[in-house]
């Protein structure tokens, strides 16, 4: 990785307004093989880091560069038939020496390569590794294992023995209907507060949003007119009513209006959700769930999106992933959805003590990610890992760029019963699993900012930032997290910190450290126009 300036950034696949900038993917066929191009800089690949294009020779307009430090990833979700494929890796490096990388398929680790020196930035090679692949969408990552990062990422090319599903169009990101000049493929339903059941679900004579979810047809979109949706009964979407790999089926605010799905009808129930997702590759953008009997959205499907989405006032957590259906396999369990641009507040059970902003737990796969993110005055956590002996570890866990305050206080300031109150709660029951949370804020919350809560794994947590929580911004007693370029300021009591103190930390033990002045002042946030969350402290822009 060349030098750079230390800024963090969020990256690039959790910006929007990405539809007319969307991935460009070079097919190129043979008698035997189909090759094709995944560039660095297209959604809906990601950096940590910058997309930067100083140095010549690079395809497409620019290439990865990420973070220095170790853990620093670049990666790309391709579509592929079942099978073997090789990867192609075009790289620069100018650094003097190599910058070793893991390879994940899918979330599993099951390859190294070395990205040699290349003697200068300018100066761009490829190594190939081979891996197994699935049928459909696959996710690759690049992960430093190094304290240099990794080398400059231009491409990677996945060549296979066959052609992949409907390679023409890469996978969906986070967009902007609020600008359709690419308006989405499929077939385009209408839904509206006032809809019939048996309307066309046209522009002008929209369904009901129950119609237009069983007759849309995948890759299709439901556009949701503005206004409130008075629902009785969960909005079920079914496993096996699905999307496309490379075409997710939309669920999308109609341009400029908000839809809001309200569920006052229902009592407080664990039955009575929201949404339940069952189905894969959807995407969610622009609307509102409020009020349900239990989780706004229950999130039991894979490869989905949720955008811009925010859950309120309901009585349990906010937006929880979770399996679909009670006893379902570890196999089953929801993995490799994006949570990106989204809100979650003031959700209160009766109890006061279940209810979350975001939560993956008990029973969720690998490869959920939360970017961008914001969960405040919920009456228990802010984000909730909990796992239990009963159902064992869950799969791993990323939370980006992202904010937690004033958990276990409501925005109107009740306070109820015996919830946690923590900002980031990242375990249970003494079940170790490696999470990685980077670049987030907790603030005011009511018991600690970030706590490990009995995860005795070996947790990423690096760049994050903890001020003025009621009892500890950081309380780690166990395991061998790794702890990177961490603040601490204001802390009820000392931090608690057991694992690798890697370097630049800050932490709390009764007085500020000097980078706490960037945390005077009020705090405010909101989303920018590409969706990336910008948060400041007295005016002072801190994140990202």
């Amino acid at each position: 990785m060349s030098p750079r300036r230390s800024v963090r950034t969020a990256s690039v696949a959790g910006l929007t307004g990405l539809v007319a900038a969307a991935a460009t993917m070079v097919a190129m066929h043979t008698a035997n093989a189909d090759e094709i191009r995944y560039e660095a800089e297209d959604s809906p690949a990601t950096c940590d880091g910058d997309i930067e294009s100083e140095h010549a020779g690079f395809s497409g307009s620019g290439f990865c560069n990420t973070e220095n430090e170790e853990g620093a990833s670049a990666g790309f979700t391709v579509a592929a038939p079942a099978g073997t494929a090789t990867l192609g890796i075009r790289y620069a490096n100018g650094g003097g020496g190599d910058r070793p990388a893991d390879v994940a398929v899918n979330g599993s680790t099951v390859a190294s390569v070395e990205l040699a020196d290349t003697g200068e930035w300018t100066n761009w090679a490829t190594e190939t590794v081979t891996v197994e692949l699935s049928a459909g969408g696959n996710t690759i990552e690049l992960t430093a294992t190094d304290d240099e990062g990794l080398a400059n990422i231009d491409y990677l090319e996945v060549t296979t023995d066959g052609p992949p599903p409907d390679e023409t169009t890469p996978p969906d990101e986070p967009t902007d209907p609020d600008d359709p000049t690419d308006p989405p493929t499929g077939d385009e339903l209408y839904a509206a507060p006032g809809g019939d059941d048996g309307a066309s679900g046209t522009e002008s004579d929209p369904t009901t949003l129950t119609s237009a979810i069983d007759r849309i047809e995948p890759g299709g979109t439901i556009y949701l007119r503005g206004g409130t949706y008075r629902l009785s009964e969960t909005v079920h979407i079914e496993p096996g009513n699905d999307g496309l790999a490379n075409d997710r089926t939309e669920l999308f605010a109609y341009p400029g209006e908000t839809p809001v799905l309200d569920f006052s009808a229902q009592s407080e129930d664990s039955s009575n959700r929201g949404i339940a997702m069952g189905g894969d590759w959807w995407h969610f953008y622009g609307i509102i769930v409020e009020n349900a009997g239990d989780n706004g959205i229950l999130l039991g499907g894979d490869h989905n999106i949720i955008e811009r989405v925010v859950t309120r006032y309901n009585a349990d957590t906010g937006l929880q992933i979770a399996r679909y259906t009670a006893g379902a396999p570890e196999s089953e369990w929801p993995s490799y959805n994006l949570v990106v641009s989204s809100e979650s507040h003031d959700n209160v059970d009766s109890d006061g003590e279940d209810a979350d902003g975001f939560a993956a737990k008990l029973t969720s796969g690998p490869g959920n990610v939360f970017r961008d993110t914001v969960a405040h005055n919920n009456i228990d956590d802010g984000w909730d890992l909990y796992t239990k002996d009963e159902t064992g570890p869950i799969g791993e866990v990323t939370i980006k760029n992202s904010l937690a305050y004033e958990n276990g206080t409501l925005s109107k300031g009740g306070q109820a019963g015996d919830g946690d109150r923590n900002g980031f709660k990242l375990g249970g029951e003494d079940i170790p699993v490696d999470h990685t949370v980077v670049d987030s804020i907790a603030y005011d919350n009511g018991k600690h900012g970030f706590t490990y809560n009995s995860n005795p794994g070996s947790m990423t947590i690096t760049g994050n930032a903890s001020i003025g929580n009621e009892e500890r911004n950081f309380n780690f007693d166990d395991g061998s997290s790794v702890f990177r370029d961490n603040t601490s300021c204001d802390s009820g009591s000392n931090d608690r910190i057991i694992g690798d103190d890697a370097g630049g930390n800050q932490w709390w033990s009764g007085s500020d450290g000097s980078r706490c002045s960037q945390y005077d002042g009020g705090m405010d946030w909101f989303f920018d126009s590409d969706g990336a969350l910008v948060v400041t402290f007295g005016g002072t822009q801190v994140l990202p």
